[in-house]
């Protein structure tokens, strides 16, 4: 198995177990697996890879951050000689150089993949406005996967790429990151060259990152940053190294919060106990929940679509708008249109309103570590998204859409699991080049409620012509049937999952015998200074197949997080308390296990 992260990858090449031809040569076979998910919009042939892998020879691994890693480009970022569609096939041009991000990382070692579906010229949070079809989520393919930045998320998160480059407007970086659990990075406008990325609004565009963690993040952020006196947008970062100091944040953070009248799940349950699961583990951290007014940042968001800024997406698709509009998709061409008829009267009265917006929502902001809202209220299936494309798409930017107009940085992190077993994240924001410090409360984050995304990471096979790639996986705790050698542990096994680790929680569970059977179950429930250590097992679990775990999963159990005897929060078997009330508490065995010998 090959572990996509950059130090998996790293250490492979380092002890001589991979080559970068390898890595390529199973990420083209792998990548034959998942071509019903209209995941690229262009392939790199092996002819067109073998320059990449020959430049590698005159590099020198340990100068080069991303030596021989894997990455995907979304198809409005330019890469030379390689078509550029901005998702819409009468658009398309073949540029005769790298947009300056994709030449720096190239630079810096990585490799491209390829070109990866989008919603058409940007437009859309959803992953379904493309001439290629909808991309399909990689947890569960009926649905989206997020958008505008669809395929480059989902290529991440099925292990076709180590990280790759996205847009984001309006949230593009972020929805598709916590669609498909990921670290999404949407980085101080500016701080990343526009130069040979198609705009949607040139004002408020940047190149966005998508990566597995915030380590990896961080890397790419470093070799992606840099000013362009080409880029009109471009900026200096005026902190210089100060704010590329990046680590593990520590100490108490102070945070701001959506209260809870203001916070919007569009019906989704599901999403609003993951959010409130997150802020309750988080608060266990050393987190300091402060509310916040919200209604400034909302109005803010709402000029994006509903102001004249919309005008600026005019612009970009003009020239087909004005010759060729059939060749625009209906509800882009929808969205889009109307932009050449606001007079510029209305932009000024909307900036002068942006900027009242601004100056209390940054009053606001100075008091915090960060700003913590849902990354998105709800996911929606690509059939739900289809029925109303317009409404749900806009329900999708609640939380997204006033972040470049008030100048500001994000993070989206993945904190949780929904009871379907669909990826949840939150999003942390901050002002303008505070970049490196949300990376350090994400990393945090991670750290502390478990890291839901890694690869595998276990020795790597012998040297073979046809390694395997291994999908993104999920930690996941079990503690009763699913253990190894038991009735149900097949479930894991026929999904490709591992044996990760043994070990136990902390001494603040309870164990209940569930009534039913067989095969005979156990319920764990948190119950502080109470409990025992229970013994447990945490399988790695690929990301595809957990969904279908989870939704095997009869009530009263659930997915929740456990924390394990070292302090971390790890996914895994939970039991509502209403599920153990009059059964028989086993707590005293120190497991199942030793229970069942015991009957």
């Amino acid at each position: 198995m090959i572990d996509m992260t950059l130090s998996g990858l790293k250490k492979a090449y380092k002890e001589g177990t991979l080559t970068p031809a390898q890595v390529m040569a199973a990420v083209r076979e792998k990548a034959e697996q998942y071509k019903d998910y209209n995941i690229w919009l262009y392939q790199l042939s092996v002819e067109e890879t073998q320059p990449y892998l020959d430049a590698l020879a005159e590099k020198d691994p340990s100068s080069s951050p991303l030596w021989g890693v894997p990455f995907a480009i979304k198809d409005n970022i330019d890469l030379a000689g390689i078509p550029t569609t901005a998702g819409c096939e009468e658009f398309a041009y073949t540029p005769t150089e790298s947009a300056q991000v994709v030449q720096q990382l190239i630079d810096a070692g990585a490799i491209p993949v390829g070109k990866t579906n989008l919603d058409q010229f940007a437009t859309g949070l959803n992953g379904t406005r493309s001439f290629a079809g909808a991309c399909q989520n990689s947890f569960n393919p009926e649905y989206v996967s997020g958008g505008s930045s669809s395929g480059s998320a989902v290529s991440v998160a099925l292990g076709l790429a180590s990280f790759s480059l996205g847009t984001d407007t309006a949230g593009s970086g972020r929805v598709p990151a916590c669609f498909n659990n990921l670290v999404g990075v949407k980085p101080s406008i500016g701080l990343l060259s526009a130069s040979g990325m198609v705009p949607a609004c040139r004002s408020l565009d940047c190149i966005s990152i998508f990566a597995y963690n915030s380590d990896d993040a961080n890397t790419i952020l470093d070799c992606a940053e840099g000013f362009d006196i080409r880029d009109g947008y471009s900026r200096h970062n005026p902190f210089s190294n100060q704010a590329r100091q990046y680590g593990l944040r520590q100490g108490p953070l102070k945070v701001g919060v959506i209260p809870q009248q203001q916070l919007q799940f569009f019906g989704c349950d599901d999403y609003q106990k993951s959010y409130q699961r997150t802020l309750t583990q988080l608060a266990d951290q050393g987190f300091e929940f402060v509310e916040i007014d919200y209604a400034p940042f909302d109005e803010a968001a709402k000029l994006l679509y509903e102001g004249p800024w919309v005008s600026e997406r005019y612009i970009a698709a003009q020239p087909l708008i004005d010759d060729n509009p059939e060749a625009i998709f209906p509800v882009v061409r929808d969205i889009i249109a109307p932009g050449g008829k606001p007079p510029a009267t209305d932009l000024f009265k909307a900036q002068y309103r942006l900027n009242d917006l601004k100056q209390l929502c940054l009053d606001q902001l100075k008091q915090f570590d960060c700003l913590l809202t849902p990354t998105a209220g709800r996911h929606f299936t690509i059939a739900e998204m289809l029925e109303e494309p317009i409404l749900r798409n806009s329900q999708l930017g609640y939380y997204t859409n006033f972040m470049n107009l008030l100048d500001m940085a994000a993070v989206s992190v993945p904190t949780d699991f929904t009871d379907n077993g669909m990826p949840f994240g939150i999003t942390l924001v901050g002002n303008h080049f505070s970049d490196r410090a949300l990376l350090s409360i994400a990393n945090r984050i991670q750290q502390s409620i478990g890291m839901t995304v890694a690869a595998l990471d276990y020795p790597q096979p012998p040297l073979a012509d046809n390694p395997v790639i291994d999908t993104a996986c999920i930690d996941v705790l079990v503690c009763g049937a699913h253990l190894d050698g038991l009735p149900l542990n097949w479930q894991l096994r026929e999904r490709g999952a591992v044996l990760k680790e043994t070990t136990t929680t902390t001494p603040d569970y309870k164990m209940y015998a569930l009534a039913g059977g067989p095969p005979f179950r156990p319920g764990l429930v948190y119950s502080e200074g109470e409990g025992a250590a229970i013994d447990v097992e945490i399988w790695s679990v690929p990301a595809d197949q957990f969904g279908s775990f989870v939704a095997g999963i009869p009530a009263p159990l659930g997915i929740g997080k456990v924390k394990v005897s070292d302090g971390r929060m790890v996914t895994g078997f939970i039991c509502e308390p209403y599920g153990v009330e009059g059964a028989e508490d086993v707590t005293h065995f120190g497991g199942w296990r030793a229970y069942m010998k015991s009957r």
